[in-house]
């Protein structure tokens, strides 16, 4: 089957890489045919390069639908894991993967750069801005009632 090629789709070369992995499209079931996988994959790569709803899938890629639930169909009979590994060994094989030189995917928490000098007062949610000089978080008594306290507390 010919396939125009949009930006971003699966080359013939790519295609002809994960064709042989990928169940057949004619399950020997009664009923609508399989919409094609290369389509469908297309769509599935669509909608994870642009990140758009499902919805505004571009109608040559077929249903929305069928892109979806053959995403979730394949994610759980382990297609798309087997696919993956499939090609991380023949890339291997070939020599083009160096396994030394790999890169890890993570989240970056940005700290404030004087972090553990902050007290807890100032952690999420607190004031940020710092109080009025002379303004103090709970005020405290004077002295001579803070002794008195502790000297009625040591009496008991």
């Amino acid at each position: 089957m010919a396939h125009s090629m949009a930006r971003g789709d699966l080359s013939d070369q790519a295609w002809h890489k994960i064709q042989p992995l990928l169940p057949p499209e004619r399950n020997g079931k009664r009923g609508r045919p399989y919409k094609d996988h290369r389509t469908v994959i297309n769509g599935i790569l669509w909608i994870a390069r642009t990140g758009a709803p499902w919805r505004d899938l571009p109608e040559r890629y077929g249903s929305c639908k069928t892109c979806h639930d053959r995403l979730a169909k394949w994610q759980k009979d382990g297609i798309w894991r087997t696919v993956l590994q499939a090609l991380q060994g023949q890339a291997d094989v070939a020599g083009e993967v160096l396994w030394d030189e790999c890169a890890i995917d993570s989240t970056s928490v940005k700290a404030h750069p004087h972090g553990e000098l902050r007290s807890p007062q100032n952690a999420a949610g607190a004031r940020h801005a710092p109080a009025k000089k002379g303004a103090l978080a709970r005020p405290r008594p004077p002295v001579e009632q803070a002794r008195k306290g502790w000297a009625a507390v040591g009496a008991l």
